[in-house]
């Protein structure tokens, strides 16, 4: 299993950390997602490495940002 850390921007509220959680979740070998509002922290458990293309997508589907 890898562990990332991603910095997301534009989070404000449960509603929002919802939205991520589903995204990221649903990418292929994703097994959990926990995010922080209130500092924008992501972490994503993985099988393998993620894309981070892959994970810049889904935040940005989600409606917010991947800093960094």
């Amino acid at each position: 299993m890898v562990l990332t850390r991603y910095q997301v921007t534009g989070m404000t509220c449960g509603g929002c950390a919802g939205r991520v959680q589903a995204q990221l979740g649903g990418l292929p070998g994703v097994s959990e997602v926990t995010v922080d509002v209130a500092s924008g922290q992501v972490s994503v458990r993985s099988a393998a490495e993620l894309d981070r293309a892959a994970v810049a997508g889904a935040v940005t589907a989600a409606g917010y940002e991947l800093a960094g």
